[in-house]
């Protein structure tokens, strides 16, 4: 019998909350978290805006030495897996530390690091590159800093599928649990790319929004809508066997019951232009939780306010959910935190599973313009109080890396 899957913590820190109750509060009071870039220069910019983390002090959360040592994407995933390990309750009393892994990713890892050192070897020479910055650079190290920081020596991995990165993640561990090879894992991911080359190099490519009001920059589903806004931070959830959890009497949120991945092999950065097969990475997750269409309440939609992946994205929902396309509530959060790479996925789990355990489905904000492509119901603007015990999570990375997770209301069945 296969072993059953539950998640038992949450941690993010988020450009609308610095843990997950406060990211909670800023989805259900709609708040956006986009505003002018204060990272950069942005003068020779057309991006004059990005969703950063609001008011952040690392001296606030590590002391001066590991600040020098960690780069920000990796401190942001420190951050957020005590965050998720303290919420969950597990501790070396109740939990063998020995089988309790780590699948945390990064879409890119430390680009801030790595456009620092750059210019200290361009301006300085070679010989004043830091010997922190491979340390600090590689995508690995947020995974292998949490192990280190919180003793936790179970497999350690970074998976790296771009802005799949983090649902791959927790799919994973996911699996790694069901086939008994790991009784904990902490999954998610982390991004810290708001600098001049993250920004630029995005840019470049014609697939930021050029906005310059807040309110209009992320609009998912929106006819306007004309590129994705920069976000960052971290978001990690605590995956455990169902039998682990209750016999640390633990507090349950919800239950993974289904992951599917497939990949486009069609484009480095654009998707499939039918949707042909992230809708397949949807129906291999509704068949591996053994459910119809009709079973899901509510879809968190990869939804980027990119003109190319709102619109297919909808189309791929209806085809790997038939005439319940219609029925099916999907709307994207990225209005509220932009959107955050590598660590999208899981930020957007962790708050699926809070909007399951509040009965809340989150709104796609600032909503203005139909988009006749984009003819689901995305729940504009306001949130929608109303029964959910099962939701999907779909994550679509550049490379055409597709990823969906089906997470249930637990049941002790």
């Amino acid at each position: 019998m296969e072993r059953r899957v539950v998640i038992t913590g949450l941690g993010v820190i988020t450009p609308i909350g610095k843990n997950m109750e406060e990211t909670w509060e800023g989805i259900k009071e709609k708040r956006c978290g986009i505003d002018e870039i204060t990272q950069i220069d942005t003068t020779n910019f057309k991006t004059k805006l990005a969703a950063e983390v609001k008011g952040y002090d690392p001296l606030l959360y590590f002391d001066n030495k590991q600040v020098k040592r960690l780069d920000r994407c990796t401190q942001f995933a420190i951050i957020a897996a005590k965050e998720a390990l303290k919420n969950s309750g597990i501790n070396q009393n109740n939990t063998d530390y020995d089988r309790a892994g780590i699948y945390v990713s990064s879409g890119i890892g430390g680009l801030k690091t790595i456009e620092e050192q750059c210019k200290v070897n361009f301006e300085k020479g070679n010989k004043r590159i830091s010997p922190m910055f491979i340390p600090m650079a590689i995508a690995n190290m947020p995974a292998g800093n949490i192990a280190i920081e919180l003793g936790l020596k179970g497999e350690s991995m970074a998976i790296l599928t771009a802005c799949a990165s983090s649902t791959h993640a927790i799919g994973e561990a996911y699996k790694t649990i069901k086939l008994g090879k790991e009784d904990v894992v902490l999954a998610g991911g982390t991004e810290a790319a708001i600098c001049e080359i993250g920004i630029g190099g995005f840019e470049n490519m014609k697939a930021l929004s050029t906005s310059i009001d807040k309110n209009r920059a992320s609009i998912p589903f929106d006819k306007e809508r004309n590129g994705f806004v920069m976000g960052e931070g971290a978001g990690i959830l605590v995956l455990e066997e169902l039998k682990h959890a209750l016999s640390r009497e633990a507090k349950i949120y919800a239950e993974v019951i289904g992951f599917g991945a497939t990949t486009d092999a069609y484009h480095i950065t654009s998707p499939c232009p039918n949707g042909e097969y992230s809708a397949k990475a949807m129906i291999r997750a509704m068949e591996e939780a053994n459910i119809t269409p009709e079973k899901i309440d509510y879809i968190n939609a990869h939804g980027t306010s990119t003109y190319l992946n709102d619109s297919t994205e909808t189309k791929a929902v209806k085809l790997a959910f038939g005439g319940y396309s219609e029925k099916v509530m999907m709307s994207s959060t990225k209005g509220n935190t932009g959107h955050l790479l590598g660590a999208a996925g899981a930020v957007e789990a962790a708050i699926c599973v809070k909007s399951i355990e509040d009965q809340l489905v989150p709104p796609t904000i600032n909503y203005m313009v139909k988009d006749e492509e984009c003819d689901l119901d995305i729940v504009p603007n306001e949130l929608r109080r109303t029964k959910i015990d099962t939701v999907m999570s779909n994550s679509l990375g550049f490379g055409g890396h597709n990823a969906s997770i089906i997470i249930r209301k637990y049941a002790n069945i």
